[in-house]
Parts: structure tokens; C-alpha cells; sequence
């Protein structure tokens, strides 16, 4: 799913918040539910843009990774099973 905010956006509501802004101006100032930004808090709460942009890149990569493994396990798979056969 593609986020409609960018990290820079996240942070600065969060950063808003934290100086003092009801949350609810700045949800219904971003047109998004109360129950998002609570998630956007609990997830990147404590972290700045280049700590989210990293989280980012090291999911994608990880996503990347887990496909790879799925992939070599599925080649496994096959090779153990035309082994089996052929013995």
C-alpha cells in the first residue's frame, strides 16, 4: 500500500503533537483517522526522517530477502523431489 504521506509529513504532525497540538486539529487538518495517526505515533514516535527513510529501505530489503528464501526454498523443493524420483 502506497502512503499518501511522505516520512517528512509523519514526523512533522507527530512533532506537532508533541509541542503541544491536539491531535484531533491535526487529524482533521490531514483529512486521515484518529486511529492512523495513533499508528503513525506508536511506529515512528520516537525516530526522525532519516531514521524512518532507513526503516523503509531495510522492509524493502527485507522483502526483497524473504523472496529470495521463498524462491531457493521452492528450487530446493523441486530438486529433492526429481532426486527422489530418479532414485
Amino acid at each position: 500500500m502506497k502512503n499518501r504521506f511522505t516520512e517528512e509529513q509523519i514526523i512533522k504532525a507527530l512533532k506537532e503533537h508533541e509541542g503541544g497540538r491536539p491531535a484531533t486539529d491535526i487529524v482533521r487538518e490531514l483529512g486521515i483517522a484518529e486511529q492512523t495517526f495513533y499508528n503513525w505515533k506508536r511506529k515512528y514516535g520516537d525516530m526522525n526522517v532519516s531514521e524512518i527513510k532507513r526503516l523503509k529501505q531495510l522492509e524493502a530489503e527485507n522483502a526483497k530477502l524473504k523472496e529470495l528464501v521463498a524462491d531457493l526454498s521452492l528450487d530446493n523443493k523441486i530438486l529433492k523431489d526429481v532426486i527422489s524420483k530418479n532414485s
